[in-house]
């Protein structure tokens, strides 16, 4: 799950990132107005982390740009302004929660996984595809009942794959999804390889309905047949 979060005061912004990528989440950082702007239009994300007060803009302005594009991202707004004035104007322009600074990370990782729940799955933690149940809060996968052992990056290529299922997915963009803001940095995509080589195994060897297929000079697409 990959979050973006968008604060400009950097020792905040180094702990809440350090905690949530802790707790097994994709985060990338955005540190002024600019910034946040450029993330938000070329990537998407499950949740965005939000303050009002940047250095460039307000986070309000983000806030509504996301809204004008029709994105889907939850929002939540962390910030020290704590008037009823700006709690309305950020619910009105598309927020779906407001947490007040200082606040304990417990709380905020609490918050992020409420939202995603509801986001993904309707309140149900559980994501069914065929035989192939995946549980994001415990990340669990199960076949048939039976549990399938993955790795923590081949859980996420999972949970990537099974929320787009029969997409085809360039190399490129699942990198970004599992791995983040570093990819770029990468001498090659070599490495999703063999990664993706290791979760069909263990998907075959499991009897999985759904299937990873590569498409050719492309990337790779999970592909299952809707009864």
């Amino acid at each position: 799950m990959k979050i973006l979060l968008i604060e400009d005061e950097e020792e905040l912004r180094n702990t809440v990132r350090e905690y949530l990528t802790r707790e097994k989440f994709i985060v990338e950082c955005a540190e002024d107005y600019a910034s946040a702007m450029e993330k938000v239009n070329d990537y998407d994300y499950d949740c965005i982390l939000l303050d009002i007060m940047l250095p460039g803009g307000s986070g309000l302005s983000v806030l509504a740009h996301l809204k004008r594009m029709r994105k889907q991202e939850s929002v939540i707004i962390i910030s020290a302004k704590d008037s009823i004035e700006d709690k309305v104007e950020g619910l009105n322009l598309g927020a779906d929660d407001y947490l007040a600074k200082p606040f304990h990370l417990a709380e905020l990782n609490a918050r992020v996984k409420s939202l995603l729940r509801r986001k993904k799955a309707g309140g149900d933690t559980s994501i069914v595809l065929g035989n192939l149940t995946l549980v994001p809060d415990t990340r669990k996968v199960t076949v048939d009942g039976n549990e399938l052992n993955l790795n923590r990056k081949e859980f996420d290529l999972l949970y990537y794959f099974i929320s787009n299922p029969n997409r085809l997915i360039n190399r490129m963009a699942l990198a970004e999804s599992v791995w983040g803001d570093h990819i770029d940095q990468a001498d090659s995509l070599d490495f999703i390889y063999s990664q993706v080589k290791n979760l069909r195994k263990k998907m075959k060897a499991a009897g999985t309905q759904a299937e990873i297929k590569a498409v050719y000079g492309f990337g790779y697409k999970l592909a299952f047949d809707m009864p």
